[in-house]
């Protein structure tokens, strides 16, 4: 997925110029406008490097965005026939004597 750099301007400052509260406002629009990892971008690199902080921070914060994409690429796991079964013998022996429940197709 290509995305567009973030533009550095006077309202937007330069990673050179930005303070610590700058860079933590502006974290989700890097997140949301960077080409790839954060940690990875030439442009922020000299602000993590002095800001160690704010390095671990965006770490986590990839590796939580990492693992989160991760679960939502996983295919739905449906239980096995045994499993049904076990489902459908507790429910029989759990229930007063009457009808029997239709099977679970």
């Amino acid at each position: 997925m290509t995305q567009t750099p973030v533009k550095m301007t006077t309202e937007n400052p330069t990673p050179d110029t930005m303070t610590l509260a700058e860079f933590e406002q502006r974290l989700p629009e890097f997140f949301a406008t960077g080409t790839g990892s954060i940690s990875d971008d030439p442009r922020l690199q000299a602000f993590l490097e002095a800001n160690p902080d704010s390095a671990a921070l965006v770490r986590d914060l990839e590796y939580i965005a990492a693992a989160a994409s991760d679960l939502l690429k996983k295919e739905d796991i449906e239980p096995s026939d045994s499993v049904w079964q076990n489902i459908q013998n507790e429910l029989k022996s759990a229930l007063p004597d009457g009808p029997e429940p239709e099977p679970v197709a």
